[in-house]
Parts: C-alpha cells; structure tokens; sequence
C-alpha cells in the first residue's frame, strides 16, 4: 500500500520515521482506506506524523512533552521540537511537493482544520488519528 500512493521523496520521509511512528501511520492510513477510495486522504494519513523524527525522542520523551504542554510548562530541546513535529513535516512536506492536503494535514492535525480543506476529509483525517 505505501509505495503505490507515495511519491518517491515522501517515500524517502515516510522511511526516515522511527518504526513505531510508520507503524501508526500505517494504521491510520489503513482506517481512511477502509471508509474513503482518496488516495490523498490516505497519503496525508501516511505522512501525517513525518516530523516527529526531528526530536529523536521515544514514548517517554514525547509522554514528558506532551504533559508539559498540557500544563502549560516550559519545554526546550527535543521537548519542543516534538512539539512542534506537525510545523516541521508540514515544511518538510512541502519541500518533497507533497499535494496541499497532505501538508495541511501534517502541519495541523492536531488544531483546527485550515479553511482550504474541506471539512469531510478533515474530520475523516481526524477520527481515523484519534483511535
């Protein structure tokens, strides 16, 4: 499923993430096919979390950054660039000339839906990350 809907440089940035990332992106990808024929919904589900690998963090590192901003606590370092992984695979995205709804989708899945993709694809998007 991954090669036939990736564009050879999103290949590249799917390959790059830490297994545990691919493996969710896999699962989400696989709940947007079971409920939508896109093929853009399903290459935004694969790449949504691409920036994550920019903070070389495991699931303790993200689960500490993740409750510092809950808390509204400062976070520096690898704390923040997790954070900030959907601003960062939204760049690297475009760089790889990824379609505007993969980019969107990676840059904000995890705030509100930008005005230009419509309100279907992202609330698919959107439930199919959140199992």
């Amino acid at each position: 499923m991954i090669a036939s809907v990736l564009s050879v440089p999103e290949l590249r940035l799917f390959w790059l993430q830490p297994v545990a990332d691919q493996h969710h992106a896999v699962a989400v990808a696989a709940r947007v096919a079971a409920v939508s024929e896109d093929p853009l919904l399903v290459r935004a589900a694969l790449l949504h979390d691409v920036g994550k690998r920019h903070s070389r963090t495991g699931t303790a590192a993200r689960t500490v950054a993740s409750v510092l901003a809950i808390l509204h606590l400062p976070r520096n370092g690898k704390l923040r660039t997790y954070l900030e992984h959907g601003r960062l695979g939204g760049a690297d995205l475009e760089a790889a000339g990824s379609p505007p709804i993969v980019v969107a989708f990676a840059e904000h899945h995890h705030g509100p839906r930008p005005q230009d993709v419509p309100a279907e694809a992202w609330a698919l998007l959107c439930a199919a990350d959140d199992d």
